[in-house]
C-alpha cells in the first residue's frame, strides 16, 4: 500500500498540512508564552474565572502531564490543563485555557457537533481496531461484503475528523469572545497573539480532516479497483 503512487496523492496532502501547523503551534506559542497577561493571571485561573462566569462552578480545572496535552472531558466535567498552560501567566496560555473553556460551555450548552461527535466516539475506536482487518480479509477473501464493510468502518474515522472541525472552530470563536468581554485580554497585541496561537491550532484539525478523508478515498478505490483485477 505505502509504495502505491494513489495512496500518497491522496494522503500526502494531509501529512503535509499536518508538519505545517505542528510548526505554527511550535512558534506561536513559544511567541505568545513571553507574552505576559495584563493582570499575571496562569492559564489554570483564566479557566477557572471563565468557567465560574459562565455558572459552570460544577466543572474542575486540573493539571495533566504532558506537552500541550491540554483537554476538557465531559464525562467527567474535568478541564485538564498541561504544565505550560496551568502555571504560566501567558497569553499563549490563556488562548488554551479558554479554548477548552469554550468546550466545556459547549458541554453546558449541548452544542449538536460536540454531542454528535461524543456520541459515534465508541464507533470509532470499535473501527480503528477491526476495520483494517475486514478490508485485508476482504480483498483477501474476494468478499465484496467484507470489504465494503471494512472500507464504511473507515468512514467512521473520516466523519469524526469532520465534526471535530465545527466542534473545534467554535470553541476558538467562544475563546476569543470570553477573553475579550471579561477583560482578561486587552490590545492589539494581546488580541493578535490569541488568535495566532488559536489559529495554528485549528490547522491541525484540519490536516486530520484532510488525511483521513484522503485514507478513506484511497481504500474506496482500491475497492472498486478489485473487480477489474479479478
Amino acid at each position: 500500500m505505502l509504495d502505491a503512487p494513489l495512496f500518497w496523492i491522496l494522503v500526502l496532502p494531509g501529512l503535509l498540512l499536518g508538519m505545517y501547523a505542528q510548526s505554527r503551534i511550535r512558534m506561536n506559542f513559544a511567541r505568545y508564552s513571553q507574552v505576559r497577561t495584563v493582570d499575571g493571571i496562569t492559564g489554570a485561573e483564566v479557566a477557572r474565572r471563565i468557567l465560574d462566569l459562565q455558572g459552570l462552578q460544577d466543572v474542575r480545572v486540573e493539571y495533566t502531564p504532558g506537552l500541550l496535552s491540554d483537554h476538557y472531558d465531559p464525562g467527567s466535567k474535568v478541564l485538564r490543563l498541561s504544565q505550560q498552560v496551568y502555571f504560566v501567566p501567558s497569553i499563549a496560555a490563556a488562548g488554551v485555557a479558554a479554548h477548552e473553556a469554550g468546550h466545556a460551555v459547549q458541554d453546558a450548552k449541548d452544542y449538536f457537533p460536540m454531542e454528535a461527535r461524543s456520541r459515534i466516539v465508541p464507533l470509532v475506536q470499535l473501527a480503528s481496531q477491526i476495520a483494517p482487518w475486514l478490508f485485508i480479509g476482504g480483498v483477501t477473501l474476494q468478499s465484496t461484503t467484507l470489504t465494503w464493510v471494512g472500507v464504511i468502518m473507515f468512514g467512521a474515522s473520516s466523519l469524526f475528523a469532520l465534526i471535530t472541525l465545527p466542534v473545534e472552530f467554535n470553541a476558538s470563536a467562544r475563546a476569543e469572545r470570553l477573553l475579550l468581554s471579561h477583560g482578561i485580554i486587552r490590545g492589539d497585541e494581546q488580541i493578535e497573539g490569541v488568535r495566532r496561537v488559536l489559529g495554528a491550532a485549528a490547522w491541525t484539525y484540519v490536516a486530520a480532516a484532510v488525511s483521513a478523508v484522503g485514507v478513506w478515498l484511497f481504500y474506496i478505490l482500491v475497492l472498486f479497483a478489485q473487480p477489474r483485477r479479478a
